[in-house]
């Protein structure tokens, strides 16, 4: 049989990735995947690694070692607005939404930054706010916006225009159960519907486990475990990392 194969699905890849800061090991030989249309979890302790992992995939932090390919290309030494434009975005744990804008201009200046024009990044703002269930938002000055709401704006602009894959920073820090649940319904639907590739970074181990076809669980700078949430859930290993090696668990 003769033809060319059809083209694989994107896929986002780090392949035993190291980085040390002077003499400290902040990740240690560290590979994980992200495919589209699938939540993928990444949970750890305190200073496990789990935000410079995702400065490394996002390119705010070029890897000592190992590499970093989207669709089997290298992207590892790219800038963060080049990963940006390759269908990698990302949140930040602090948001870091302009506050002298609306909401509806910290989306469409995001549009205008990935090439499009004011107009078209206008639409297609009002058309995610919409389908977020947010369009209430569009004019409102950000400075002003409760907590949970800068979250779903921070998420929003980093929707724009159709990214491959989302890699969220710390999405539900600071929010009620109720809130987290939300949140929850929320990431599904970026991925189902979608068809986004996710990683939910979080402290919040039962919300990644709620929503995550995969989780990979870091320890000091290493993978300790991966796997689904059954797998996650009767890991000694992971009950030795979170609650440390003398305690029992009931």
């Amino acid at each position: 049989m003769t033809g060319l194969a059809p083209n694989p699905e994107p896929v986002l890849k780090a392949s035993d990735v190291s980085v040390t800061f002077g003499g400290f090991t902040a990740l240690s030989d560290v590979s994980l995947m992200v495919t589209p249309g699938a939540v993928h979890g990444l949970i750890g302790p305190n200073g496990a690694g789990k935000t410079t992992m995702v400065n490394v995939l996002t390119g705010f932090q070029v890897p000592s070692t190992g590499n970093v390919t989207l669709n089997g290309a290298p992207v590892g030494h790219l800038k963060p607005h080049a990963l940006r434009r390759s269908g990698i975005a990302r949140t930040f744990q602090a948001g870091r939404l302009f506050t002298g804008l609306d909401v509806l201009d910290n989306l469409g200046v995001t549009g205008v930054g990935l090439g499009h024009t004011r107009r078209a990044s206008e639409t297609e703002a009002l058309r995610l706010l919409d389908w977020m269930g947010a369009a209430e938002l569009a004019e409102l000055p950000v400075a002003g916006l409760p907590y949970t709401d800068e979250r779903r704006v921070g998420i929003a602009r980093a929707l724009m225009f159709g990214p491959s894959f989302l890699l969220l920073d710390e999405p539900a820090a600071g929010m009620s159960e109720a809130e987290a649940t939300d949140l929850a319904g929320l990431i599904t639907r970026i991925a189902d519907e979608l068809g986004c590739g996710v990683l939910l970074i979080e402290h919040n181990v039962g919300l990644v486990l709620s929503v995550s076809h995969h989780v990979y669980v870091l320890d000091a700078g290493q993978v300790i475990e991966e796997g689904n949430r059954d797998v996650i859930l009767t890991s000694q290993a992971v009950r030795e990392a979170y609650l440390g090696r003398d305690q029992e668990v009931t």
